[in-house]
């Protein structure tokens, strides 16, 4: 039975495993979305959504305590500088965890978190969106490929004789 036994090991020693989280937080700070497993990011949210606790509180001891477990001054920096600053007014749950499915090779499930206030995310999210929306709505019947070759073959020699006619023109 696993009775309160919150930590989920990920098969690690502590050691490793403290190891694994302190860089999945600095990728996620750094990045601002990662792509990991379905459970690593889970064991991920806890702790990244207590580092904007301590960025939002912002003075010395919360410094000290996050370049304590990230191990790089730099991504403290960020984290203190651009990540808490976005959630300020958000009272929890900074962190959006969306599952994707399984990896190809071994079927582990996998999934992306992501900061939910990050305002650098939200222009990348929505350029899909607006493409998609643009498609017609009736879909014609895809061409054979047989057919595509022979039009590109077609239309290259045409390509090749326009050319040779402006280098002639250029020379005369």
């Amino acid at each position: 039975m696993r009775h309160r036994n919150k930590t989920a090991k990920l098969k690690r020693t502590a050691d490793q495993r403290r190891a694994l989280l302190a860089n999945l937080a600095c990728s996620l700070i750094e990045h601002g979305r990662i792509r990991t497993t379905l459970a690593k990011a889970k064991a991920l949210r806890p702790l990244a959504e207590k580092l904007v606790t301590l960025g939002k509180r912002g003075d010395l001891h919360a410094r000290r305590q996050a370049v304590a477990f990230l191990r790089h001054k730099d991504v403290a920096k960020k984290l203190f500088d651009e990540v808490a600053p976005a959630a300020k007014d958000r009272p929890g749950g900074y962190c959006r965890i969306t599952k994707l499915g399984a990896r190809m090779t071994d079927s582990a499930p996998m999934a992306i978190i992501e900061w939910v206030d990050l305002p650098g995310l939200d222009e990348a999210d929505e350029a899909p969106v607006a493409v998609a929306e643009e498609s017609p709505a009736v879909e014609e019947a895809p061409e054979k490929p047989a057919a595509k070759k022979a039009a590109k073959k077609k239309a290259a020699p045409k390509a090749e004789a326009e050319e040779e006619t402006s280098e002639a023109g250029e020379v005369k």
